[in-house]
């Protein structure tokens, strides 16, 4: 039987239009890690055997049936469609061979995300585990393997709201702005042959006023005499400049009169590094970056604004969950992937606040060739009590468990870490609206000595600690100027307002339960209110606003408060109308 006729979406949801581009043979085939790509590679995305067991089985003899992967069990495209409980665990299990010319090398085995204890089997043999759900990692599987067939296994145990581990807006009783659970593999899953020596990655930090870009490697078992050789090209691959330096060693090369990364001319430089060893290539990969600043800067009137590139730009956004009604985390496909981000450019935003979600790197590069800005936030963990606010909010904690702190920090690091080089990213949100927030002041000191070069929003509305380079305040609906006396040298931000709804019938959700902040007839009436908040921003920004963050692009299943429905087929207001509202604003 061919695997199109094995592999269907679960009926009666709600599909997007990309959902028919699927290949069940191996979708989402696209190079996963843009900032650091080789040559050779092995996607290991398709159909998957499944089964669901108790939470306590430590193995597996038969298999319930077949999943596509990476979508989450839970979502209709992974053609299973069936919840995950707490009391149970979810396995994969799939046969690869690999490619005769990989023999000699070593062998990654890479995830970009799964959903929230995994442990991997190759061959019967166990290689690893791994806690966090949004974050990439790998395991060197080299030993583990044999000549023609290889057997891969894996488990994943996912308690979503029911522990305290980071789950975003995940819940197992999704209503309102909570929405549907999902878990195990929802990145792309594959394998990547390198030599012994390799590079592990690489952090890029640009400097328009030196006029230069520092570069910090990380290379594995390297041996005494190896060098690495940096080659810096133009858009068209024409050589600008070279270097070479010692492995592991931290240095800056000049960028003469760099061509800058803006929202208008997203600019990307690109870039080869190889390790070379005498006159042998021992490994090379290809990347590229951005040369761009963010910064805060003082004015005449006393005010801390966030500047782009040493100029003040009004920043204005979307919320942006990264759900979809189909694959719910995973994007149908890359274009479904792209559509979002392009779309929110061409309805005349300027940047987007993906919201306690971590994408895939692929969303990211998007970001950097479309030119958008990024606030990303952290995803939240603990226990989410929207109704219960304590009083003096300025000592408020959540109280946390050290093993709970430990994983936040372990997941924090890591998403700075494999998204340091994206130039789209200018501001970390560690936490939302008070959700598992913790220790805020070390929270924020451990995210400024990871990365000194970005803005730092160290708490979004709520529960303000005076700290940071933010100042956030949440309003719905209306948009409200920040106390300007709790500012001190912070930017003046509202980093939600708007929520502004419309039901659009054929185009929802499934659900009794409907969400909205301000309900709306029809497009006529919701148009005239959204000119109204654009409005009142104008004011807003004529004070010292630096940001404003509107939700939200899209539908979020009950919520309907989308500039977009959720299968993205409808723009609720006239897309042209739409536009002009919101560049109005940058004038």
């Amino acid at each position: 039987m061919k695997n199109e006729e094995i592999w269907k979406p679960i009926k009666d949801q709600l599909l997007t239009r990309w959902a028919k581009d699927i290949d069940p043979n191996q979708p989402l085939p696209e190079y996963p890690r843009p900032q650091l790509e080789r040559d050779e590679w092995l996607n290991l995305n398709g159909l998957w055997d499944y089964k669901i067991s108790s939470k306590d089985a430590t193995d597996v003899t038969n298999y319930d049936g077949k999943i596509l992967v990476p979508y989450p069990i839970e979502s209709a495209l992974s053609g299973v469609g069936t919840k995950l409980k707490p009391t149970q665990k979810l396995w994969y299990h799939r046969i690869f061979y690999l490619a005769e010319n990989w023999k000699e090398k070593e062998i990654l085995l890479h995830f970009g995300a799964v959903d929230w204890v995994t442990n991997v089997w190759i061959n019967g043999k166990k290689i690893g585990d791994h806690k966090g759900g949004y974050t990439p990692f790998e395991f060197e599987i080299t030993t583990s393997l044999r000549k023609g067939e290889n057997e891969i296994t894996i488990s994943v145990w996912d308690p979503t709201d029911k522990g305290k581990q980071e789950h975003g807006k995940q819940s197992l009783k999704p209503k309102s702005i909570f929405y549907t659970a999902i878990s195990g593999i929802w990145q792309t899953i594959w394998l990547e042959p390198v030599p012994k020596t390799y590079i592990k990655d690489y952090f890029l930090t640009p400097d328009i006023d030196d006029e230069s870009i520092t570069i910090e490697t990380k290379v594995a078992k390297p041996e005494h005499d190896d060098i690495l050789e940096i080659i810096i090209y133009d858009e068209n691959y024409q050589q600008l400049t070279s270097h070479m330096s010692k492995i592991n060693e931290k240095f800056r090369i000049s960028i003469e009169s760099p061509r800058l990364w803006t929202l208008d001319d997203p600019y990307l430089y690109k870039i080869l590094l190889r390790i070379k060893r005498g006159h042998n290539i021992i490994d090379e990969i290809d990347g590229y970056f951005g040369m761009r600043k963010i910064s805060l800067s003082k004015g005449k009137d006393g005010i801390f604004r966030i500047e782009l590139n040493n100029t003040f730009l009004f920043q204005y956004g979307t919320l942006d969950q990264g759900y979809w009604p189909d694959g719910l985390y995973t994007a149908p496909t890359d274009d479904a992937l792209k559509y979002d981000i392009q779309i929110t450019k061409q309805l005349g935003f300027n940047m987007i606040r993906k919201h306690v979600k971590v994408e895939p790197a692929r969303w990211y590069y998007y970001c950097d060739i479309i030119g958008i800005l990024v606030w990303q936030d952290m995803p939240n963990g603990g226990v989410t009590d929207i109704s219960n606010q304590p009083v003096n909010i300025n000592k408020y904690q959540t109280k946390r468990e050290e093993s709970d702190k430990l994983n936040y920090y372990k997941e924090l690091e890591t998403m700075i870490c494999k998204l340091y080089n994206f130039p789209s990213i200018i501001v970390w949100v560690p936490f939302n609206e008070g959700w598992g927030q913790f220790d805020t002041e070390l929270v924020t000191e451990r995210i400024k000595q990871l990365d000194p070069h970005r803005l730092i929003d160290s708490a979004s509305g709520w529960y303000d600690h005076g700290i940071g380079d933010i100042y956030d305040i949440h309003r719905y609906p209306n948009p409200l100027f920040p106390d300007i006396n709790k500012a001190k040298s912070r930017a003046l931000v509202v980093g939600e307002f708007g929520g502004l709804g419309l039901e659009v019938e054929n185009h929802m959700w499934t659900t009794s339960e409907k969400f909205v902040y301000r309900s709306f007839s029809d497009s006529a009436k919701l148009t005239k209110r959204y000119k109204r908040l654009i409005e009142k921003i104008k004011t807003l920004i004529e004070n010292g606003l630096s940001a404003a963050i509107y939700t939200q692009i899209t539908d979020v299943e009950g919520e309907v408060n989308g500039l977009l429905s959720y299968d993205r087929e409808i723009i609720k207001i006239d897309r042209n109308r739409l536009r002009e509202l919101n560049l109005s604003l940058y004038k």
